[in-house]
């Protein structure tokens, strides 16, 4: 297998990442992992969780070509704006955090890296720093120019990816218009053919008001835009199930024959999936440019520095970046 390399971001400083990536060193890769970080951040994290991790420094002028042993994790020197302590936020850290984001997703676009996995950030603390931010998903975008990216969850038995993300709730059914729902559904079944490698997609639909509008009664969303906008796409030939009552979509039986769902918000879609299997499931970005995973959970702060925690959600996010990028 010819080895690949990633670019690894800790997120939040103050957080678990930096933890994540220290315990993630601990066993030996089949590809190149170049954590983009503060070295000293993560010496002195090593330092307070008892680990003897050791720290290559590494720069795009001398990247390496095969994978670092088990114990030994690659560094991308990127310093903090402020000492750093488990478990206290610093605004003065904002801009590292989006330091990080933005080396490893400009590494991806020239071709330095295969792809990269994020670990959780603080969307709190950044705003507080005055900087505007609503989360990974935006950001990459933005950075990267793409003008529709999907967000997308994933876990054993389940993938659901989302019309609206980070929106108050009040605010979400002006949001799903008949272009963006047909974006983001053409953004979902394309990536799912080119990078998960399914030819003919099933995507079973989620009504947005109780009981998919009960023939209108409840709402007319799914009358007047949901349902003419899948009835177009699917006379292109995409296989699409609904709008379907979110209550009973997420049954067993129904979910044995798709391959993703498509939710209209985030807390239509994801406290489903996050109740599955969470801890062991990853975050994707569809629509990019480049491949982005992330874990499924958030910083926890007050776990930072203790060692109990557990680095199967980061794993996943590894493995689907590996087996999207090998396609």
């Amino acid at each position: 297998m010819i080895s690949r390399r990633f670019a690894l971001t800790p997120g939040e400083p103050a957080g678990i990442g930096p933890d994540l990536c220290l315990l993630l060193a601990s066993s030996a890769h089949p590809h190149v992992l170049i954590a983009i970080a503060s070295r000293a951040l993560l010496s002195d994290r090593a330092a307070v969780l008892g680990l003897d991790t050791q720290l290559h420094s590494v720069t795009p002028e001398d990247w390496p070509s095969e994978p670092a042993p088990a114990g030994t994790l690659y560094v991308w020197d990127t310093p903090l704006t402020h000492t750093a302590e488990p478990g206290r936020l610093q605004t003065a850290n904002a801009p590292y955090v989006l330091e990080t984001l933005t080396r490893a997703a400009q590494g991806c676009l020239d071709g330095s890296f295969a792809g990269m996995i994020t670990a959780p950030v603080h969307k709190g603390v950044i705003n507080d720093a005055g900087i505007a931010f609503s989360g990974h998903t935006e950001f990459l975008a933005q950075l990267t120019g793409t003008p529709q990216v999907v967000m997308m969850l994933a876990t054993h038995g389940l993938r659901v990816a989302l019309v609206t993300t980070h929106l108050p709730l009040k605010d979400v059914a002006a949001s799903i218009t008949p272009q963006r729902l047909e974006d983001v559904t053409r953004i979902l079944h394309a990536d799912l053919k080119q990078k998960f490698g399914i030819s003919a997609p099933r995507i079973l639909v989620c009504g947005l008001n109780p009981h998919a509008g009960e023939s209108g009664h409840l709402g007319r969303e799914e009358i007047e835009i949901i349902e003419p906008t899948l009835q177009r796409l699917r006379s292109e030939g995409m296989d699409l199930v609904g709008p379907l009552p979110a209550d009973t979509l997420f049954s067993p039986k129904n979910l044995e024959h798709c391959d993703a769902v498509l939710a209209m918000y985030h807390d239509q879609g994801l406290p489903v999936l996050k109740y599955k299997g969470f801890g062991a499931a990853v975050n994707v970005t569809l629509g990019l440019p480049i491949v982005r995973t992330s874990v499924d959970h958030g910083t926890a702060l007050d776990l930072a520095g203790t060692g109990r925690i557990d680095t199967g959600s980061l794993q996943v996010a590894l493995e689907t970046a590996y087996q999207m990028t090998g396609r």
